[in-house]
């Protein structure tokens, strides 16, 4: 199930579209409901009672009493050229979705998995699990002060899933079949079969204004205004520059249990910078408030000078237990150089975590080990029980390795070393016909073993630089290449690399969204979420054992066998993650007492802080 993306999974995180997308989509639960009972709820879980009791008045980690008023600035790295946020070309401004849009139902931040409701006053789910029905809250309102009604919902589910929107939207709902006006407060979703998650993953849709769109190609909807039912609206933009939101006096929900203590500023907005070392110029000369910092050395060695001495800016590590999930230097698939496994496990040998995490990151970061690290999705020890039974049908086709041995990425800790591991790659490359001519290896149809590392943020230069010298000695030659960010996100969505750096983010129950991460029918998907290429047969049966589990028991048991798969395939060189966040900002905001469990660090800051 698709959740918020939790963890800074990296030295360095990406946003572009589609992520901010991810990121702002809250989560995902399922339903429970007795086989022969059928009713309306205002508030779901995942297999325990929500902890919001009906009619609650606020979520623990807002301050009720919150004061409204102030001005927020905030800054984004790169440009942008639209703001919609649901195409797949361009890249849409910051802020858009989480402060425009608004979701059918709304997930606390406090629970694993609990959804409270919002747009939709409640959800009823048949009792054959083929349909789902919301009756929406008669007070919805849109920016424009027209009610949010049935007929927009379907207009927004018909056009997301259209040819003219991001193809993720497609992959995600495709069990999801109509959506069908009931009258004027309730829709009704029907369903292709039973999918223990489409209730819920629908209750997720962004909805918005059919007069925002009216008679138009949805594609050609870039730079208008968007209309949405949130509490901000788009009042002044200048593309690839700035943004600002102003809160609406008319917010509908200014006053709803889920959003009480909520978007206490007035205006909102955001300044762009080209460079990551200038934004943080830019910072300690007051040209915005708020940073979460995801470079360990910029943490560690420039967050200092008379401004931090004298408490004018405030710098804060916070806690979090977000799912970690997975960031790595991904292979391409597609290309012929990296379809040979030895290659890639070959390449993974040559990077020495250890090393850049003492000399490069301050000892900040832990390795990912798993494409559902700091979770209990992750496989571990060998396969037993009912593990072992779903992957014995495919014991044939998969790598031996996964039935007698525990994953581990490669480690140059006592008594391991650097030399040990490039042996191994050495090995390696020689049993895959690679050998040592004029520096470079070739192979016997005269290909070098050389490739290019796709990059948005020139942050990530000084880790590869030692990678590549690795690779260097093995005859492997890695080069590295900071592009445009229009560029990259179109070498992206059109698959136009080598290799790139990739998040793989995760909740703690995945499902529908792993289709677009790895499944064979996104790879060829431009713009999919299936970077790497993945069309496995094997994949695909276990992607859908995680999709269709019946229960929990056999979701966490489909995706430790999943990841025990992935894993053995080598398909990327794993790289790391922090359990923290990483903030500074200027000593004149507040914000409550209670954190949540699971957050970004940004998100929160604009939800819930206020001005003091």
């Amino acid at each position: 199930m698709l959740g918020a993306k939790q963890g800074i999974l990296g030295d360095l995180k990406l946003s572009t579209g589609i992520k901010q997308y991810l990121r702002h989509s809250i989560g995902i639960v399922l339903l429970m409901v007795a086989s022969f009972q059928v009713h309306a709820a205002a508030s779901i879980a995942l297999g325990y009672q929500p902890k919001y009791a009906s009619g609650f008045k606020h979520f623990d980690y807002v301050n009720p009493n919150a004061p409204k008023g102030g001005n927020l600035t905030l800054s984004a790295v790169g440009s942008f050229d639209r703001l919609n946020p649901f195409l797949l070309k361009g890249i849409v401004a910051e802020g858009v979705t989480g402060l425009v849009f608004e979701t059918l139902m709304e997930q606390s931040a406090d629970e694993p998995y609990s959804l409270y409701g919002h747009l939709a006053e409640d959800i009823v789910l048949a009792a054959d699990k083929l349909s789902v029905t919301f009756r929406l809250n008669p007070r919805a309102r849109f920016s424009d002060g027209k009610a949010v009604t049935p007929q927009d919902v379907k207009f927004s589910f018909d056009t997301l899933k259209s040819e003219r929107a991001h193809p993720f939207y497609r992959l995600y709902w495709g069990d999801i079949k109509q959506a069908s006006v009931i009258d004027n407060r309730t829709i009704r979703f029907d369903f292709v079969k039973v999918n223990p998650e489409l209730h819920l993953i629908i209750a997720q849709m962004p909805v918005f204004g059919r007069n925002w769109v009216k008679e138009r190609r949805f594609d050609s909807v870039a730079t208008d205004a968007p209309v949405g039912s949130g509490p901000y609206r788009v009042v002044k933009f200048d593309i690839g520059k700035s943004i600002t939101y102003e809160r609406n006096p008319e917010y509908w929900a200014k006053d709803l249990n889920t959003r009480r203590g909520m978007f206490n500023f007035e205006r909102v907005t955001f300044i762009y910078f080209q460079d990551g070392d200038v934004r943080l110029e830019g910072f300690k000369s007051g040209e915005f408030d708020f940073i979460a910092e995801n470079n360990s050395k910029q943490w560690a060695r420039d967050y200092v000078g008379p401004q931090f001495q004298n408490g004018n800016i405030k710098k804060e590590e916070l806690k979090h237990s977000n799912n970690a999930g997975m960031q790595g230097f991904v292979f391409n698939l597609r290309r012929e150089l990296f379809k040979d496994k030895r290659v890639r496990q070959a390449i993974t040998l040559a990077m020495d975590f250890e090393w850049s995490n003492q000399h490069l990151f301050y000892n900040q970061y832990k390795r990912c080990y798993s494409y559902f690290s700091n979770s209990d999705l992750a496989s571990s020890g060998i396969p037993q029980g009912a593990e072992l039974a779903l992957l014995e049908p495919f014991r044939d086709r998969l790598p031996k390795e996964v039935f007698t041995t525990q994953w581990t990425p490669p480690s140059t800790l006592p008594p391991g070393s650097l030399r040990d591991n490039l042996r191994k790659a050495k090995a390696l490359l020689t049993e895959a016909g690679w050998q040592v001519k004029d520096g470079v290896l070739h192979n016997a149809k005269g290909q070098r073993l050389e490739f290019d590392v796709l990059l948005a943020q020139k942050g990530f230069e000084r880790i590869l630089a030692p990678f590549a010298g690795n690779l260097e000695k093995l005859g492997v030659k890695m080069s590295y290449r900071k592009a445009d960010v229009a560029l990259y996100q179109r070498r992206l969505d059109q698959f136009d690399f080598d290799m790139v750096v990739e998040t793989f983010g995760q909740s703690q129950s995945p499902g529908n969204e792993l289709i677009n991460m790895w499944h064979s029918s996104s790879a060829k998907h431009e713009g999919s979420g299936n970077v790497m290429g993945l069309q496995d047969p094997v994949v695909d049966a276990l992607i859908e054992k995680v999709v269709y589990a019946p229960d929990r028991q056999h979701l966490v048991t489909a995706a430790r066998a999943l990841d025990r798969v992935l894993l053995h395939s080598e398909y990327l060189v794993p790289n790391w993650f922090t359990p923290i966040h990483r903030i500074a900002y200027r000593a004149k905001f507040g914000y409550p007492k209670t954190l949540p469990l699971y957050y970004q660090a940004e998100d929160w800051m604009i939800r819930t802080w206020w001005k003091q």
